[in-house]
């Protein structure tokens, strides 16, 4: 039988549907298994339904294709065709076409071991239909929120004193089985949940092989996660993204698709403990924090970070949803750092100068120049208009450039300043004024792209700038002028 291709909301199981009073469905034929599903409902009265089922279908039918005088051959070919389908059940509509159901239709479910349920003449098909929609919208809200609470307390965990055994166990729990942590050499550095066995043990260490990095191959040579079914367990190896060789085993009883979910929570949380647990970044950062909050200087503390030049990552995610904490450690270990900071609906990352900042699937990046820790709010400023401008262009990621204009090697810093506070004047005290123009001048005119990189109305982008040409008694539409007004926005 082949492998049901099932949609992404929850199964049914079949005795859920049967505990429905108000459809009033008996079975009369087929094991009386709990561990029976349904995906969906499928209404057909052809004579082979075969090419019509995907897996997985409670098939309904009123009889209409049963020929007169039918007798068991029939039956049984018609039953084999549908569990050869992969159908999980069949409905058998009593009235208008049948007074009751065929005798040698139920002895044929009761042979190929096909679920028969007896629809009463007062359920419509459509009620069944719908009553396994209510009951999958009801386990997809119910899965949801199983998924929801245990990102909470796995992210609860991480920040206790004893983050790796807390996370492990949460996740043990939230799973129903069995979690490891490998070290980089193989060995089992924490566990918790039940002890599965010497055979799933074993299983399980072996799966960590397929996934962990030898250091002797590219990075992405072998799979990132890996699985496999041993004594009636799903077993699953997630290598961790600290780029050190940790591995994240489970081993627990098929459940849902939000386990999958759940368990890759826990393998980033992982991966940000497991990197500061080997390099002692974790510690170089605490120590960093409280000598700034004791009064220290930025220059002092910045060697503790791990460098002396970093670059300044802003990212968006791509569509409406604001990032949280999650998100925003998956961004940060796929970029090789844990200094994330979420700030409404942009995520900051600090990232060291050594390591190359690449596109991270889903979000949109703008990246600063590297920056000693002198000149951090500077480039703090370039990756908020490197995002910016990435947005309005919808570039996945676009970095500062940090070669100076010809303008700005040739005019005396003094006297660059001196101009653009005298031209600027006007408009210096309305900040929305400067950088909509900035922005502008930017996107070489463009209301719309303007519009998308302030996340303002492109009206709104039309006012400000005719504003500006007021304020600043300017023909904005004067190439020379433009030039003039960016090298003062460029000097400011």
């Amino acid at each position: 039988m082949p492998d049901p291709t099932v949609p992404p909301t929850p199964p049914v199981p079949l005795d859920a549907l049967l505990a429905r009073a108000d459809l009033g469905l008996r079975r009369i034929a087929g094991p009386a298994d709990p561990a029976v599903v349904l995906h969906w409902a499928h209404t057909s009265e052809m004579a082979d339904p075969y090419p019509y089922l995907l897996g997985g279908e409670l098939l309904l039918s009123a009889g209409v294709h049963i020929p007169d005088g039918a007798g068991a051959g029939y039956f049984d070919a018609y039953v084999s065709r549908i569990v050869a389908a992969g159908g999980a059940a069949l409905g058998f509509g009593v009235a208008p076409v049948h007074d009751t159901v065929p005798g040698a239709l139920v002895e044929a479910c009761e042979m190929h071991g096909l679920p028969l349920l007896e629809v009463p003449p007062r359920t419509t098909f459509s009620a069944v239909a719908r009553a396994l929609w209510q009951l999958m919208a009801q386990a997809r809200t119910a899965e949801l929120r199983r998924v929801t609470e245990a990102q909470q307390s796995l992210a609860a965990a991480a920040a206790r004193p004893n983050p790796v055994p807390s996370v492990l166990q949460q996740l043990a729990r939230r799973l129903g089985g069995r979690a490891v942590l490998y070290g980089p050499e193989g060995t089992r550095i924490a566990a918790a949940g039940p002890d599965p066995g010497e055979e799933v043990r074993t299983a399980l260490a072996k799966l960590a092989e397929v996934v962990r990095p030898s250091g002797q191959e590219p990075s992405d040579a072998r799979p990132s996660s890996a699985s496999d079914t041993v004594a009636g367990l799903r077993l699953v190896a997630h290598a961790l993204g600290s780029g050190e060789g940790f591995v994240l085993g489970t081993a627990a009883p098929q459940r849902d698709a939000g386990d999958h979910t759940i368990a890759s929570v826990a393998a980033v949380l992982l991966s940000l403990l497991t990197g500061e647990r080997h390099s002692g970044s974790g510690a170089g950062r605490s120590s960093a924090l409280v000598r700034l909050l004791l009064g220290a200087a930025p220059a002092e503390v910045a060697p503790l970070l791990g460098g002396d030049r970093w670059r300044v990552v802003h990212g968006r995610p791509d569509g409406r949803v604001a990032p949280d904490p999650v998100a925003a450690s998956a961004l940060g270990a796929a970029l090789g750092s844990s200094l994330v900071d979420v700030a409404g609906e942009v995520v900051r990352v600090l990232v060291p100068d050594g390591r190359t900042v690449e596109r991270v699937q889903g979000w949109t990046l703008g990246v600063s120049a590297a920056a000693a820790s002198r000149d951090w709010p500077a480039a703090d400023t370039q990756a908020a208009r490197a995002l910016a401008r990435a947005r309005a262009t919808r570039t996945p990621l676009l970095r500062h450039g940090d070669r100076p204009t010809p303008l700005t090697d040739l005019v005396p810093p003094t006297e660059a300043a001196a101009h653009a506070r005298a031209l600027l004047a006007p408009i210096e005290q309305s900040p929305a004024l400067v950088d909509t123009l900035r922005t502008w001048l930017s996107l070489h005119g463009s209301w719309d792209r303007t519009a998308v990189a302030l996340n303002v109305h492109r009206n709104t982008v039309r006012q400000r700038i005719a504003r500006c040409a007021s304020l600043l008694n300017a023909d904005l539409d004067d190439p020379d002028v433009r030039m003039d007004l960016w090298f003062a926005l460029r000097t400011r």
